[in-house]
Parts: structure tokens; sequence; C-alpha cells
């Protein structure tokens, strides 16, 4: 099953260097589970500061500058997985060096017919 790893923290937290160790980090652990078989995809995110969030309410589209919501910590970056279930996605979450300074959402993946083989052919 694929799950979706979404990383969670305060964007302030991090000094230059830990934020270049942390992406140094992750890069290892991509590597560690693309020889497993269970790595399909990885970025970290640009700071929030270059978010925008879009609306359609009545049928028009409204755009505002910005994340979804204030909160404390921020949609950081992500891992989608293959994993055999929920143990295996959590253990790995884990490994995250991002859940060191923030929380990591586990959430599975719907797997809607045709939507997925859409990505997978402009591969």
């Amino acid at each position: 099953m694929k799950y979706m790893l979404l990383i969670y923290g305060d964007e302030g937290v991090w000094t230059d260097a830990e934020r270049t160790a942390c992406y140094v980090e992750s890069a290892a652990l991509a590597r560690d589970l693309h020889a497993s078989g269970r790595y399909l995809a990885a970025n970290p995110l640009h700071s929030v500061a270059t978010a925008a969030s879009v609306r359609v309410r009545d049928g028009k589209r409204l755009v505002t500058d910005g994340p979804f919501a204030e909160t404390r910590e921020q949609l950081g970056g992500y891992f989608l997985i293959e994993a055999a279930d929920l143990d295996e996605a959590t253990a790995i979450a884990g490994r995250i060096p991002g859940a060191r300074k923030g929380t990591v959402e586990i959430r599975p993946v719907l797997d809607v017919p045709g939507l997925s083989a859409l990505g997978q052919a402009a591969d």
C-alpha cells in the first residue's frame, strides 16, 4: 500500500546547517528505501512565504497568499512510500529527520482508477 508521510514543523527552528544536514540525511533515507523497493518520491517544500491557497466558492476562484491555515507548524515536505502496513509506514516515518523537530503525519494513499496512470504515462 502507498503511504504519504507529510512532514510538518516550524520553519524557524532550523539553522542553515541543520537544514543542510536534514537534506543529506533525507537523501540517504531515500536511497535506503529505494534499495528495498519502498521509495516512490520525496521532496522538501519552499518556505510558506511562497505559498498560495485556492478556494472555489459559488463558482469563483479565491486566491490568498500563504498556507491554508495559520499554525505553528507548516507542511515542509513529504515522502511517498510503499509499505506493507501502517506499522511499517510508522517505522519509516520515525526515520525522517523532520520528525525530531516536528511531526510526520502518515496517510494511506487512496487509489483512484485512472488517476495514478496519468502520472505514470509522463515518466
